[in-house]
């Protein structure tokens, strides 16, 4: 998925597609496609909009990076899961869905393996997440007395990371081409229906640039150990 304006990187998205913001002397949907390509992944179909041409012009057909790529063109916002209802009939029995602006050194290879031995509908990468209240909790009880005060806490969530491996028979009951879906709604039919969504996780690295402050992260990060973005899974 690499359509989307970025708005939360303004104003530097507003000139510049996120998926081919730099981190370090590449750009950011490169090392993905990289650690994609590590994983078996031969090709590759990239759902555009937002300066497409930008996008389409540095990835061409795939070669320089040893895969096959191709463009999906959205006329208008189809959310992060209704593109899919373009280009299903291009799509094998299982296929792998990211956003294309995230950094991760996730197992691809085993999650797709975890997803065919569960025989699931959906598998989604998920990642354990520390997050901070900004603000400091009162605990009152039924009178609104005040028993309890908690500063700012800090507690842990378990997050999408926006990777995911679809069954594509299950996935195409509920997208209909060129209607508007995202991937929670997508997701939250698949459960509602009977079908298996399954959560995978594993001890990893992820980071999604959509924040300034997270952006500069990854530029940090880079800088010290590139390795953490272009080493091959185990």
């Amino acid at each position: 998925m690499a359509g989307g304006k970025g708005t939360r990187l303004l104003p530097y998205s507003a000139l510049f597609p996120k998926p081919l913001m730099p981190v370090g002397d590449m750009p950011i949907l490169e090392l993905l496609l990289r650690r994609l390509k590590d994983a078996g992944v031969e090709e590759v179909i990239l759902a555009v909009n937002h300066l497409r041409h930008l996008i389409e012009a540095f990835f061409g057909d795939g070669a320089r990076l040893g895969m096959k790529i191709s463009y999906s063109v959205e006329d208008r916002p189809l959310g992060t899961a209704g593109p899919m209802g373009l280009v299903l009939d291009r799509l094998g029995e299982n296929f792998l869905l990211t956003n294309g602006d995230l950094l991760t050194n996730l197992d691809l290879r085993r999650m797709i393996d975890v997803h065919r031995e569960r025989g699931a509908a959906a598998t989604i990468g998920s990642y354990a997440r520390e997050m901070r209240s900004e603000f400091g909790i009162l605990e009152v009880d039924d009178q609104m007395m005040m028993t309890g005060y908690r500063e700012k806490p800090s507690y842990s969530q378990l997050i999408s990371m926006g990777v995911y491996v679809l069954r594509t028979d299950d996935v195409r009951k509920h997208v209909i081409p060129g209607e508007y879906l995202d991937m929670p709604d997508l997701v939250r039919a698949l459960a509602a229906s009977g079908e298996q969504v399954y959560c995978h996780s594993e001890d990893c690295f992820w980071l999604d640039i959509g924040r300034p402050e997270d952006f500069a992260l990854a530029q940090e990060m880079f800088e010290k150990d590139p390795k953490v973005f272009l080493r091959s899974p185990t």
